[in-house]
């Protein structure tokens, strides 16, 4: 399997595109399509479908290609009706640093307008007070990019070190790829380019709801321990003040979908036994007998254990999706 892990601290300077995927509730494009009128946006996965739908609202169609819990972005691959989606598309939005490799791949070459949420984090990280005009800071990061372990932990180059390509677990991201979304569709639709920003800043508005929560619990709760099958929701980890204790090697090895090396079990297992950790975050979408036995000894220790998934789950738009995974791992760690 490719590794999960996407590499991508230098590519700040590459073009920024938006990857966006048809979410639960976004609004489906048709074969009529073509003849609405209306702006057509095209996502990877449906969580930056849902973004897209917010921002878009009423006057554009946002189809995302991924939203079965059962599909792995990095192995998608498109049907010919899905490849027409996007040769048709007036934007396409996908997220970047190899996790939605599928959709590069479609666009390229076709001189298509594209957010890139990885780009965009990457982008606003350099504007971030205190780095340097010469991205110096990233550039390092940049340099270690390909150490084993590097990256499985985002804060292991500060706040604002996006080396894991999760990054829509990061709401400030989600903010500035709405913004940049809203940029883009006031790009191609002037006449509504207003009612795009505002639907943008609204979203960002209404973030704050899950930032105060995470804040709360850094604030209130700092330092504390947790485990992770996978780095999936690392950026909330960050956010909550917690430590991820999870060995490199253990994390790398489920990326890849390999079998982690006995060292690397056992030392997730002593984690468990001796109440090293305050929380398990396990994603159930990419589980296997590994990551199985691992939940089941968290439970037998009474360690609690925080559901998270990779894709938008049915019946939530992504603000109630990024609240309840704070408000669970804030549970968790009140403990």
């Amino acid at each position: 399997m490719t590794n999960r892990i996407a590499r991508f601290a230098g590519t700040a300077g590459s073009a920024v595109a938006i990857a966006a995927l048809t979410v639960a509730g976004a609004t489906a494009c048709t074969t009529g399509e073509a003849d609405s009128g209306r702006i057509s946006v095209v996502t990877s996965t449906n969580v930056w479908g849902d973004i897209a739908a917010t921002v878009a609202g009423p006057d554009a169609e946002v189809t995302a290609l991924i939203s079965d819990p059962a599909a792995d972005p990095h192995s998608f691959e498109v049907t010919a009706v899905q490849a027409a989606q996007i040769s048709d598309a007036d934007l396409i939005v996908y997220n970047g640093g190899h996790y939605d490799e599928f959709i590069a791949k479609a666009v390229d070459g076709k001189n298509k307008p594209t957010v890139e949420a990885v780009a965009v984090a990457v982008a606003a990280a350099a504007e971030e007070p205190g780095d340097t005009a010469t991205g110096e800071e990233h550039g390092h990061e940049a340099d270690h990019a390909d150490e084993p372990g590097h990256g499985t932990d985002p804060g292991h180059g500060g706040e604002h070190d996006h080396s894991n390509e999760h990054v829509w677990y990061d709401t400030h991201v989600a903010g500035e790829v709405a913004e940049r979304i809203a940029e883009s569709l006031g790009e191609l639709d002037p006449e509504n380019a207003a009612a795009y920003a505002e639907r943008a800043a609204a979203f960002a508005g209404r973030l704050t709801a899950v930032e105060e929560i995470t804040a709360r619990v850094a604030a209130e709760r700092p330092g504390q321990p947790v485990l992770q099958t996978e780095p999936l929701a690392s950026y909330l980890v960050l956010a909550v003040g917690a430590q991820d204790r999870t060995p490199s090697e253990f994390q790398e090895a489920i990326e890849q979908g390999t079998d982690p090396a006995p060292a690397a079990v056992a030392a997730v297992r002593e984690l468990i036994a001796g109440a090293q950790v305050r929380a398990l975050v396990y994603n159930v979408q990419t589980e296997d007998k590994t990551t199985k036995d691992v939940r089941a000894a968290a439970e037998a220790a009474g360690i609690p254990v925080v559901e998270v998934t990779e894709t938008l789950p049915e019946g939530l738009d992504y603000i109630q999706w990024q609240t309840r995974n704070a408000e669970a791992l804030a549970t968790a760690l009140s403990r």
